[in-house]
This record gives structure tokens, sequence and C-alpha cells, in this order.
């Protein structure tokens, strides 16, 4: 299995869903965008997607998934994420990528550098790719407590 090192920032090529890498980039150019229409776009619209992440717990269903975005997307807050060191796994119609997500998030003047194991599985439906689920966990104690902190206002 080999790495792939150039990371996904969301500035890559991604008109074309039909295209693997070009969904994974739709995605974090949705999210650095704070774009809710770009994310439902990238999301299965199926019941039983699931999101399992450090902001919404598990959440599943598009309704659960798009409220978790809300409060990020909704927070005065400025943020940059991309996907680094990752491995791509094809299927017929899935594929799934297992990385590192790489990013800072600044909040009333303070930033925090950001780290997270992330995988995410996609899904071909009617042509085209979507997400269909998300883990992610962090990688140190302290900077989830302090990440959270800042998004969701818990001490």
């Amino acid at each position: 299995m080999d790495l792939i090192d150039t990371p996904v920032t969301g500035n890559e090529p991604h008109g074309d869903t039909r295209d693997a890498g070009q969904a994974l980039s739709l995605f974090y150019a949705a999210l650095n965008a704070k774009d809710m229409a770009g994310m439902q776009r990238c999301w299965s619209a199926a019941d039983d997607c699931s999101m399992d992440n450090p902001l919404g717990g598990i959440a599943r269903g598009w309704s659960d998934i798009q409220a978790v975005y809300a409060r990020l997307f909704g927070s005065a807050a400025s943020y940059r994420f991309s996907f680094h060191d990752y491995s791509f796994h094809a299927f017929s119609d899935t594929f799934l990528v297992v990385g590192r997500e790489r990013g800072w998030f600044e909040k009333d003047g303070q930033r925090l550098e950001l780290a997270f194991r992330t995988s995410r599985l996609f899904r071909l439906e009617a042509g085209a790719w979507h997400q269909f689920h998300h883990h992610g966990s962090a990688e140190d104690a302290r900077m989830l407590a302090a990440y959270q902190a800042l998004v969701l206002g818990k001490a």
C-alpha cells in the first residue's frame, strides 16, 4: 500500500463528481468555504449515512450531519482543513480514504493547530460519488478539548 503524500486542499479540480479524487476535493472545498449547499451535494441523502467526529458524536442521516456542519459553519471563526498522508482503497461502488486531516482554527484571537485521524467512505449513487461515512478522531486530547471549547463553547 502506497501513501499518497499530495494533500487534498479543495483547490484541486472538482467539477466531475464521477471522479473519486474530485469528489474528495469537492468535500474540502465545501468545508473550507462554509458552503452548506456544496456540502449537501457531497453527502449521501441515505438515511443510514453516518458521521462520527469530535464535534458531533455519531450523527446519522443528512439532517443530523447537517446540524454538525451548521454549528461549525455558523461559528464566528476562520479555519482551513486539508487531507494528508492517506491511502486510497477502491471497490466496485465505494472507495475509502484513510489518512490525516490537518488544519487550523481561529476564533476570538485564539489560533489552534489541528490534527485528526480521518477516514471517509464514498459510495457511487446515481453516477456520482457521495460521502456515506466519515470518522475522525483527535490525535491529542488537549488539542481536542481546546477545539471543542472554541467551537462548541465546552470548558
